[in-house]
């Protein structure tokens, strides 16, 4: 097996070789394991790595596949887990120093299902410190250290999925599974130049992963293709009695046929707030769909989206971490506006939150009349690309971004996909970003894997760092 050969092939690739017995789950397994420990640290991107429960895994599958038993497309495919996902033989530490030693005896169903599919766990990736769910204001924030993008040594890989983000992109994992409650899906994989599925909320169990928002966290797939992300949600879609929000609605990954012509609408204002290299490759990218999709300009209700979201969150965060916060152990916390922060959503007022999900409704009714008129919504992934290591630079860039598509869709809960669109002068990615429907996710995937088969974004990766001397 030739390494440079197999690092950077898509999730279906490597099925393929491994159903036709060309490479072995484990080799593939000793090969990721090894980059995922010499090149992880470099990014921060590892919280543990899992060589013994990862090479059983591997064997299992090889043994299996050369039985005649084959699971499907993740059999014998390693890949990486959030370090909020608990998984028997490794700590859960959720990013945070308080919770570094924490250890679950079970797996989170995310963890289970993917075994079930033959899937093959190599360790748990870092993240920000109880996945940002504290308003930090910088990329350290985390026992791990800051994310570091491996297109730019110093930049951000973007929070709170960083570890998933950075492994994905250095080829230290064919795919990884990361949340987002606000962001947190979309951003890194963004930043990193990778793809990434936010599913619809409910469409994936949480069950064993740490609690940030209950009506707003959602797990989903980082992956190189889009078409590798609806592999992987398949995987781990589906109904859950340890989730009372997992959906009963059937998940099968289908492409559209090659045929078909999309229907998109693109916000108006999409990119009044993004840096100009996002807009000249936002408008290349629609310039490529063109010839599979027609566009129109779309007005979007005014509703106070971002108001909306942060009530929500700040107050089922304030009820979830009540304990955590009188216990005071957030003083050991990483992030000092960490330490501090979470008391302050302790004060978030019912009525506030009330009103919020109130609104939340209306929200929901007015944009779905809107997007039934649509096969998606587009627009960019994130306004910039990624930001410097640098407290200055992250928190202004935070507070003058504008991103409506995130707040929108987090805030009732939409499914959306993000792929690279490009780079900047730097050689920093951009992304475009496709926000379907509730459980539209093979049409929003359709069009994002349409999107890729004419560009070649994707193909490109960054260079392994130097080793130190």
């Amino acid at each position: 097996m030739n390494a440079s050969e197999v690092v950077y092939k898509p999730v279906r690739q490597l099925a393929g070789l491994v159903r036709e017995r060309k490479v072995s789950p484990t080799e593939l397994t000793e090969l990721f394991l090894e980059r995922l420990d010499r090149i992880g640290p470099r990014y921060n991107a590892l919280v543990t790595l899992m060589p013994d429960r990862a090479m059983e895994e591997a064997k299992r599958a090889e043994q299996e596949i050369a039985s005649g038993t084959y699971r499907g497309p993740l059999h014998g495919i390693p890949y990486g887990l959030k370090d909020l996902f608990a998984a028997v033989g490794a700590p859960t530490s959720w990013g945070a120093t308080p919770f570094k030693d924490q250890v679950f005896e079970h797996d989170s169903t995310v963890a289970r299902k993917l075994n079930e599919a033959g899937a093959v766990l190599l360790g748990k990736l870092a993240l920000v410190e109880i996945a940002g769910g504290i308003r930090y204001k910088q990329p350290n924030a985390t026992f791990t250290g800051p994310g570091i993008n491996p297109w730019g040594g110093t930049t951000w890989a973007g929070g709170s999925s960083s570890g998933s983000g950075s492994a994905v992109s250095a080829g230290l994992a064919p795919f990884a599974i990361g949340s987002e409650t606000w962001g947190s899906i979309i951003m890194p994989s963004s930043n990193c130049g990778i793809a990434g599925l936010r599913p619809t909320y409910g469409r994936v169990s949480r069950a064993g992963g740490m609690p940030l928002s209950w009506t707003l966290d959602k797990p989903g797939p980082m992956c190189l293709t889009a078409d590798d992300c609806g592999l992987v949600v398949e995987a781990i879609a589906g109904p859950d009695p340890n989730d009372l929000a997992a959906t009963d609605r059937p998940f099968s990954y289908s492409r559209a046929p090659s045929d078909r012509r999309f229907k998109l609408g693109i916000p108006v204002g999409a990119t009044d707030d993004v840096e100009p290299t996002v807009k000249e490759n936002f408008e290349a990218a629609l310039s490529a769909l063109g010839s599979i999709a027609d566009f129109e300009e779309v007005e979007l209700p005014d509703y106070p989206y971002g108001a909306v979201i942060t009530a929500i969150f700040m107050g089922e965060s304030a009820t979830i971490y009540s304990e955590f916060t009188r216990s005071g152990r957030s003083s050991e916390l990483t992030a000092p506006e960490d330490r501090y922060g979470i008391y302050a959503r302790s004060a978030t007022l019912a009525t506030d939150y009330l009103r919020a999900m109130r609104i939340r409704k209306l929200i929901a009714r007015d944009v779905d009349a809107i997007m039934s008129r649509y096969d998606a919504l587009v627009g960019p992934g994130r306004p910039g690309v990624a930001t410097p290591l640098d407290l200055d630079r992250v928190k202004s860039f935070k507070e003058r971004s504008s991103d409506v598509m995130g707040a929108l869709g987090n805030c009732i809960g939409l499914p959306s996909v993000t792929v690279p669109s490009g780079f900047s002068e730097d050689d920093l990615p951009t992304s475009i970003q496709f926000m379907g429907r509730p459980y539209d996710e093979n049409v929003i995937l359709s069009v994002a894997a349409a999107y890729q088969s004419m560009t070649t974004w994707h193909e490109r990766h960054p260079p392994d760092p130097e080793p130190i001397s």
